[in-house]
């Protein structure tokens, strides 16, 4: 295993540069966040302005849905269009990077879905070994 010069931790294959905090790992919470997955999903349909996304999403802080947008639109995934009239209108749409990551979301929340029938019989089965 490779050791970074600075750290004596050994680097893995999420931690490209031996310190522990690598770009690819950021990106990859950001996206499976717990409001980003639900953000990802909802903006593939259409695009939104701020209250219809919180809406649309249910149960989300003003202050947490805007971090989360302002999180995905650094990362590229998601494009504030905010337009010069009274009242102020911001929209939130998808980049095609963010359709990308959006639709490999969407896949993984399928198949939760999907299968979540025999991850419930599983939990039972782990639980009634362990009475």
């Amino acid at each position: 295993m490779a050791v970074s010069e600075t750290s004596t931790q050994p680097a893995t294959k999420y931690d490209m540069d031996g310190e522990g905090v690598c770009p690819y790992r950021l990106v990859l919470e950001h996206v499976t966040s717990r409001w980003g997955v639900l953000v990802l999903i909802e903006l593939l349909e259409r695009s939104y302005r701020f209250s219809e996304l919180r809406r649309a999403i249910g149960r989300v802080s003003e202050k947490m849905l805007t971090q989360t947008l302002q999180t995905l639109e650094r990362d590229g995934l998601v494009h504030r269009d905010a337009k010069p009239v009274i009242p102020p209108r911001v929209d939130y749409s998808l980049t095609d990077l963010g359709r990308e990551a959006a639709e490999q979301v969407r896949a993984l929340a399928t198949w939760t879905k999907d299968r979540m029938d025999d991850v419930q019989q599983a939990r039972q089965t782990y639980d009634e070994a362990r009475a």
